[in-house]
């Protein structure tokens, strides 16, 4: 499953399940702060996805989907201490791709994978209005982080990096 397959479960996902989101259309962007100004809001309302690799040890590798606020960074020692981890690091394009069954830029929150841990920041799951490329660089979406949290199931730690002053 991927592009236009992963969109349509995400939308089946939203209805099914009868939350309140809103779509989106603009112009194809994947980038964190220029679609936010597209879309007209500040980048702390945005989740930004990032795939990860984490080496638990010499045998065992695992994938996290890191959900982190659009402002802010990944921060790769709170993830390594969180899975008490040899390495962490970002995961090469096509397994990413692969896992989040879209391509960058508009990898969702979510994971339709079970190889694929989502982890989120307690700052994303907290947003009244949170905003994401909905697995397309023309479409996002916009639910609540409550609503988000009761969907995806996400692990919800603190693995974001301070916020730039």
């Amino acid at each position: 499953m991927s592009g236009p397959d992963t969109y349509e479960h995400l939308i089946s996902l939203l209805d099914d399940s009868s939350v309140d989101y809103r779509l989106i259309d603009h112009q194809p962007e994947g980038t964190t702060d220029k679609v936010c100004a597209l879309r007209g809001h500040p980048a702390s309302e945005a989740a930004k996805c990032i795939v990860l690799r984490v080496k638990v040890d010499r045998r065992t590798t695992r994938h996290v989907l890191a959900v982190v606020p659009g402002d802010r960074r990944v921060d790769l020692g709170a993830v390594r201490a969180l899975f008490d981890a040899r390495y962490v690091g970002f995961s090469d394009a096509e397994t990413a791709e692969r896992l989040a069954r879209a391509v960058p830029g508009t990898v969702l929150p979510f994971s339709f994978d079970p190889e694929l841990e989502v982890v989120a920041d307690p700052d994303v799951v907290a947003q009244p209005k949170l905003y994401f490329n909905a697995a397309r660089l023309d479409r996002s979406l916009v639910l609540s982080g409550a609503d988000y949290a009761r969907l995806a199931l996400p692990r919800v730690e603190p693995i974001a990096s301070p916020a730039a002053v």
